[in-house]
C-alpha cells in the first residue's frame, strides 16, 4: 500500500501523525506526544508492525 505518514502540530502544540493513502484520505490519526521524538519513535513502530496487524471484525 503506497501511504504518506505526516507528522504536525495540534492545537495544543503537541505532536500527532497521521497516516494518508495514495488519494489523500487521512485513514489512522495518532494520539497526541509531548515531544517530537517520541512520536518519531511511535511512527517507526507503527511501521515496523504493521505488517504483522490482524484485523477484528466486531462490528454486528
Amino acid at each position: 500500500m503506497d501511504a504518506i505518514i505526516q507528522i504536525y502540530n495540534d492545537t495544543k502544540g503537541k505532536f500527532r501523525f497521521k497516516l494518508i493513502n495514495i488519494t489523500g484520505d487521512t485513514i489512522a490519526v495518532s494520539q497526541s506526544y509531548a515531544t517530537k521524538e517520541k512520536a518519531m519513535k511511535e511512527i517507526e513502530s507503527v511501521k515496523k508492525n504493521a505488517s504483522l496487524t490482524v484485523v477484528e471484525d466486531n462490528t454486528v
